[in-house]
């Protein structure tokens, strides 16, 4: 097979590193900022996901939940998120991707004092619900708007930003609800502070420039050729761009959601479809969840399992930062089909730990092993990939509304397997439910290979007639009255 060779100026010069490079020179610094501080919002969601398991101990001696309750008080956020998914792709599109997420960071201050003041569970479920409306439409609109405000040759590094943030709000909600273990009212801080970045969000986005193919689409051009100017380097073909998104953007208004699941668009859905699911469906989120109870059904004592956690949390972070240098090197599908096999190796071993007791007694060291393989395996695949693939294989004409459908999906994946797992690890064992996330993520590896395309070093466009056919993108640049024919 014929080694490819570089397609662009970063694979040519860019070094080992070529993210680096060229994220850090130039104008790449000012877009490399604005993804930054875009990304805030997986920030928020990754604070969440992290510190209702370290606060529920606490506030269930105070509040005294039931156990059906606590659910609710853990999974509520994931409802709230799945609305806010729904709203987010009319927002981003009436009042742009830019006050999208400036929303998303007041609504989240809200709710996250509200859970700091919470006097019962019915004001803290409410609470949470609130929280998840702000991630949830935070979740879907940074991707997009980091992709479309970024060139190219750093896209892939740029969007991973967002799940790069996850990572780190999980990593230092881990941290905080070790710190704040021993402070009177802990469960309270550990809530309220969160409403510190849910701030800076809302206020950073007062700054950043509105997303050059929003411009377009309400016929702001001339703002739009500025932003460009001002996020692509001098030897950029600036009006060539704008003629692609230009064209484009023509038949956005002409797509319904009835129009996405038509022939022509459907294999995009299913793309888009089957990558949320999978990403929740291989169990991530039981993990991170209950990462201290897992650990500490392998063997080890409460304290050891919460600093185990910890080092869960860190694994996460540093290997989603491996993940964002390498992206535009290595590519999308590479690491997301390798990513996913590590994972599933895992989870097949973890369970085999689970099942047979000699095994667990005679080698206690090998279930953190595997939960922190696990977790290295999802930090350089399906974790950022995910995020990354839904903001460029959907043209613009349907893009917003495209996402929003994937990002619904992926949090009722989250929902259901976050809800249930307890109940179905105590129904079959731990061992049994292990084992079905790993036949999941086999299924997940084939769906990889057969259907998901590599998109590095493409524009957006360049996505579109590629993962599309030149059917779909006369449909969606204006040819076929800019809709696709019913099949």
């Amino acid at each position: 097979m014929q080694q490819e060779q570089p397609t662009t100026e970063q694979d040519e010069s860019g070094g080992r590193f070529p993210f680096l490079t060229f994220a850090l020179s130039g104008r790449n610094r000012f877009v490399t900022g604005i993804a930054l501080l875009a990304a805030l919002g997986g920030f928020l969601f990754g604070y969440d996901t992290g510190i209702i398991g370290q606060a529920l101990p606490y506030l269930s001696k105070q509040l005294h939940p039931s156990t059906v309750e606590s659910s609710w008080i853990v999974a509520v956020l994931l409802i709230g998120a799945m609305v806010g998914a729904g709203i987010s792709g009319y927002l981003s599109e009436a009042i742009s991707r830019k006050w999208t997420k400036c929303l998303s960071g007041c609504v989240y201050v809200l709710g996250a004092l509200a859970a700091a003041f919470a006097q019962d569970v019915t004001w803290l479920v409410i609470a949470r619900f609130v929280l998840g409306l702000s991630v949830g439409t935070a979740s879907f609109v940074a991707p997009e708007y980091i992709a479309e405000q970024t060139p190219p040759k750093i896209r892939g590094g740029t969007v991973t930003f967002n799940q790069l943030m996850v990572t780190l709000g999980i990593l230092l909600a881990y941290i905080a609800g070790y710190g704040l273990r021993d402070i009177p009212g802990n469960w309270r801080w550990m809530f309220g502070i969160a409403a510190v970045p849910g701030a800076a969000l809302a206020i950073s986005m007062i700054f950043v420039p509105h997303s050059p193919r929003w411009l377009v689409s309400k016929g702001r051009i001339d703002e739009a050729r500025e932003v460009l100017q001002r996020t692509r380097s001098d030897e950029a073909d600036i009006d060539g761009e704008l003629d692609q998104i230009c064209e484009v953007a023509k038949s956005e208004k002409n797509w319904s959601i009835a129009d996405l699941f038509r022939t022509k668009v459907r294999s995009l859905m299913l793309i888009g479809i089957g990558l949320a699911v999978f990403q929740q469906f291989v169990g991530v989120n039981t993990v991170i969840y209950f990462a201290s109870t897992i650990i500490k059904d392998v063997g080890f004592s409460t304290d050891q399992s919460v600093m185990l956690a910890v080092m869960v949390g860190l694994t996460n972070f540093v290997f989603t930062i491996v993940a964002v240098i390498i992206l535009d090197r290595v590519g999308r599908r590479v690491l997301l089909i390798t990513g996913t096999i590590i994972l599933t190796v895992a989870l097949a071993v973890l369970g085999a730990y689970f099942q047979f007791h000699a095994l667990a007694h005679s080698a206690a060291w090998l279930g953190i092993v595997c939960v922190i393989v696990y977790i290295v395996g999802f930090a350089i695949g399906l974790g950022p990939v995910f995020w990354l693939m839904i903001s460029e294989i959907y043209p613009l004409a349907f893009r917003s509304h495209a996402m929003a459908i994937a990002t619904i999906c992926n949090w009722a994946a989250n929902f259901l397997v976050s809800f249930y797992f307890l109940q179905e690890s105590q129904a079959i064992g731990r061992g049994p439910t292990f084992w079905i996330y790993a036949g999941i993520a086999i299924v997940a590896i084939v769906f990889f290979r057969a259907k998901v395309p590599e998109t590095k070093n493409r524009s957006l466009e360049e996505i579109e007639r590629e993962v599309g056919g030149e059917e779909l993108a006369r449909a969606t640049s204006g040819g076929g009255e800019g809709r696709p024919e019913a099949g």
